[in-house]
């Protein structure tokens, strides 16, 4: 990344020393380029370019309010993993209807929030999960817009704990029960079915988990 890199034996980044920052403000020291973080968004956006998409970033990566502010300005939309995720995203200026609520054991009380915020969907985990937005949608009079987070039972190149994409993991509905829950939400008013979700797993380096 050149935005960090050594001049005359001196990390910098951005041109700034590290070094200095960390004699001005001590440590430890968080430093983050922000010329980087633009970069790599853009580099995404660009690879999508005359494809509908939107890209969300994992509020659960880095949850400073900085950061998250600056991707929003970016035109990026949010994934949040808890009822705090979603008030940090909305704190910097958020789109309701940018944000996807994923993650396993959202309690009711973050769904009501979500529902309340009017968020783009929830990526639902579970047929329990599913009955309660249904049931909180319902007591709430609204209408909630969901995925099912399919588990494809595909084995990923990439460290056992960040692993998610087979049956033995505690994430997502295993393949061969999706269809019958898609079933189930269709014949719930309170509940839209906008898409799937499919997450196998980080730092892949292989192209064939995702092709599989």
């Amino acid at each position: 990344m050149e935005h960090f890199r050594y001049v005359e034996n001196q990390l910098q980044c951005e041109g700034a020393s590290l070094a200095g920052l960390a004699e001005q403000f001590g440590t430890p020291a968080y430093v983050y380029s922000r010329a980087a973080v633009l970069e790599n968004f853009s580099q995404i956006e660009g690879r999508l370019a005359g494809i509908p998409h939107l890209i969300c970033y994992s509020v659960k990566a880095n949850s400073n309010l900085k950061i998250l502010n600056l991707l929003r300005q970016a035109g990026a939309g949010f994934d949040i993993v808890s009822g705090g995720e979603l008030a940090r995203a909305l704190r910097v200026g958020a789109r309701p209807d940018m944000i996807v609520f994923s993650g396993v054991g959202k309690d009711e009380t973050e769904i009501d929030a979500a529902l309340a915020a009017g968020i783009l969907m929830f990526n639902v985990e579970s047929a329990g999960e599913l009955e309660a937005i249904a049931g909180r949608a319902r007591h709430l009079k609204k209408q909630a817009n969901i995925s099912i987070r399919v588990t494809p039972d595909v084995e990923a190149d990439t460290p056992p704990y960040i692993s998610t994409g087979q049956f033995i993991h505690k994430f997502g509905v295993p393949k061969d029960q999706a269809v019958d829950l898609f079933r189930r939400a269709a014949t719930m008013p309170e509940l839209r079915v906008r898409g799937i979700a499919c997450h196998i797993g980080s730092q892949i380096l292989d192209v064939d988990p995702f092709v599989q």
